[in-house]
């Protein structure tokens, strides 16, 4: 008897339409509270900066990853949302970023950007294109109720500059079969409940994804053929490993107001199948270099910047 081969795009749609992926979600009462662990020392860089960047209102979404896939369209397999820099696509460069407009209040250009969230029981409108339903990222996508974006010092040190044009990511777009996703998942009013999964929130409680990123920086590149060597995370004690250098860390965080009961879904790789331990985000600091000395100093002088 010969055995059936299912294709990544048809396993995912059989099973978000059957309710199969129910495994994949959770109650938010039903996740534990987090327990933090890093202690602050009188040496701490204990300044917050906020940044404004909005919440995507005009809509910039494409299938590009300028970070993973430079010079590719539709590199991405699937639909990124973006705030900060206008211009961010595939053939974005260093020049090209400066010179583009922002939506950022402080003048900040750098973009920021992550997989889109899709509401499952509708039709997109990119049913048929590269990136949306031709790759099984299918729905119709729901743009962010609120984007925050914050940048926090060291709890063990003061910071150093972010250096321009660095790149980074956080998460596994591959955490499927790599094991190593950093997903956080929560809902408003309950974040410290995090988990991997996709938490079905209170009612009035919006979906929340946090994305933290490193902030160990080796001193020397903005990029490396990982993306990820040059910008490590601290170890669990809040250190960076010797011969790098903390720097201030970025976390974002998008909320989305999902209506009650209904199915959602990031998108991902087709073989990744929507999974939500892939979520995953990017960052190019395109900042100019006085404002990152000013959030620098904030850092280390323990301010509440914006």
């Amino acid at each position: 008897m010969s055995s059936v081969r299912w294709s990544p795009l048809l396993l995912v749609l059989v099973l978000l339409a059957t309710g199969c992926a129910d495994s994949r979600t959770v109650a938010i009462d039903e996740v534990p509270v987090a327990v933090e662990s890093v202690t602050t020392t009188e040496d701490a860089s204990t300044g917050t900066f906020r940044v404004d960047c909005g919440r995507n209102e005009p809509r910039h979404l494409n299938a590009d990853n300028m970070v993973i896939a430079p010079g590719q369209p539709f590199g991405a397999h699937h639909t990124h949302e973006y705030v900060g820099n206008l211009s961010t696509h595939a053939g974005s460069t260093d020049d090209s970023l400066a010179a583009a407009g922002t939506t950022c209040t402080t003048g900040d250009r750098s973009t920021y950007y992550w997989p889109v969230l899709r509401l499952t029981d509708r039709t997109g409108h990119d049913e048929h294109a590269p990136g949306g339903g031709a790759h099984g990222n299918t729905g119709e996508v729901l743009p962010p109720a609120k984007v925050e974006i914050t940048f926090t010092g060291s709890p063990v040190s003061e910071v150093v500059p972010m250096p321009r044009f660095l790149r980074m990511i956080t998460g596994d777009p591959a955490a499927l079969n790599s094991g190593r996703g950093r997903a956080v998942w929560s809902c408003t009013g309950f974040e410290d409940r995090r988990t991997d999964r996709y938490p079905e929130c209170a009612p009035g409680s919006d979906v929340l994804r946090t994305f933290d990123f490193p902030s160990c920086w080796d001193g020397r590149n903005t990029d490396s053929p990982s993306h990820r060597a040059h910008a490590e995370f601290p170890g669990s004690n809040g250190v960076c490993r010797p011969g790098t250098f903390p720097m201030p860390k970025l976390r974002v965080r998008v909320a989305y107001a999902v209506p009650a009961g209904r199915p959602y879904a990031i998108d991902s790789f087709p073989e990744q199948l929507r999974d939500p331990r892939t979520d995953h985000a990017m960052f190019v600091n395109v900042m100019p270099v006085e404002l990152m000395d000013r959030v620098t100093t904030c850092l280390n002088t323990g301010q509440t910047c914006s």
